[in-house]
């Protein structure tokens, strides 16, 4: 409230929904403690996303939890169930391992974190596998009986094998879905997906005039800082300037313990691209200030142009790789290529030597490993 006030916003607590098209704009009702009509020439969509349940089996938050459910647990459970090795799953699922539960998750996929990077996914799946996670992967869920004092998962394995795994509770991580409910986008004929998403285009607008959308409610992928940058470039972009997000330099970072980040493409897309690249790895254990923390999990891996030398990928696993993945951003912005990061002095001792070492790697010039 202290930005609002600061910022001369006015603020309306309740929930808000399309009340039908007016001239010059769009009424808005907001339904809350005071009931509120509104009208705007200009309306941006921010409603952001619900956690996706499985079919049949609501969210509890008791036994079967959402994400937000899984930060309220009283208590450590003895056995925890995750389904997803998502980002949420795995942030979940280590943070109560870290904290002593016996945690095993349950996956679709056949293979473990197949959005990032095969390198960085394989370490991360060494590392928690280390640190006592189980993983079951190419499982088909059956059926969640949360009737009695725990929750049972029926599951059919990889293999083809029935099973069954009884925990105290159960996080469902599978995604999230674009949060439309009570929007009434029929009433102004706001266009959604088939997702039910909200449709827009490269400048976040909808197909009504002077509606914007941003955030977890679009396309692209659901993180805050991508919905901060799409906010702040459609306030310019109403104010007559040029606001400008690149989806394809959205960092992507998965908070577990070692962090996991990565920006631009891994080396998989490459390949089914049939793009030639040059590949430079360097390991946080040849790192000082990573072994005086006492933290040498993991690696910095760069991508290049094989040609331009055009770096086309950063991935991390390892300490601080949500601070380190920002010069990657900044220098992907810059069309920089690896020899211009392995040029640049880093201080020492520091982490991000790790970053300069790995764009050295790429022309096989590392220093120190």
């Amino acid at each position: 409230l202290y930005l609002f006030k600061k910022n001369k916003v006015s603020f309306f607590h309740g929930r808000g929904s399309f009340a039908k098209a007016v001239e010059g704009g769009y009424e808005i009702t907001v339904a809350g403690a005071a009931n509120e009509t509104l009208v705007a020439k200009q309306v941006i969509i921010a409603t952001g996303s619900n956690a996706r349940a499985l079919p049949g089996v609501a969210f509890d938050e008791e036994k079967v939890l959402s994400n937000d459910g899984a930060l309220r647990i009283g208590a450590v459970p003895a056995k925890l169930g995750v389904i997803g090795s998502g980002v949420i799953g795995l942030e979940m699922g280590s943070v109560w391992r870290r904290l002593g539960a016996e945690v095993t998750v349950l996956e679709a996929m056949p293979a473990f974190l197949m959005a990032a990077d095969e390198g960085v996914a394989k370490e991360a799946l060494k590392v928690f596998t280390k640190q006592g996670l189980k993983f079951e992967f190419g499982v088909k869920i059956a059926g969640v009986d949360a009737s009695g004092d725990g929750v049972v998962v029926s599951y059919t394995d990889a293999k083809g094998g029935e099973q069954k795994l009884a925990v105290d509770k159960l996080i469902v991580s599978i995604g999230r879905t674009a949060n439309t409910i009570g929007l009434n986008p029929e009433a102004v004929g706001l266009k959604l997906d088939e997702r039910g998403a909200i449709v827009v285009d490269d400048e976040c607008k909808t197909n009504l005039p002077g509606v914007w959308a941003v955030g977890d409610v679009v396309r692209g992928p659901m993180l805050a800082h991508k919905a901060e940058e799409e906010g702040v470039a459609v306030a310019e972009r109403i104010a007559g300037q040029h606001g400008h997000v690149d989806l394809a330099l959205v960092p992507y970072v998965i908070y577990t313990s070692p962090e996991i980040a990565w920006v631009g493409r891994t080396e998989q897309q490459l390949k089914a691209d049939g793009v030639a690249y040059k590949a430079g790895q360097f390991p946080f254990l040849a790192n000082g200030r990573a072994r005086a923390l006492g933290d040498t999990t993991g690696f910095v891996k760069f991508l290049a142009d094989a040609t331009t030398d055009e770096i086309l990928g950063v991935h991390i696993i390892g300490p601080s790789a949500s601070e380190l993945v920002a010069e990657a951003c900044v220098a992907m912005a810059f069309k920089a290529s690896a020899e211009d990061i392995a040029r640049i002095c880093h201080a020492h001792p520091s982490l991000s030597e790790s970053t300069k070492e790995a764009a050295l790697a790429v022309d096989k010039r590392t220093l120190n490993f």
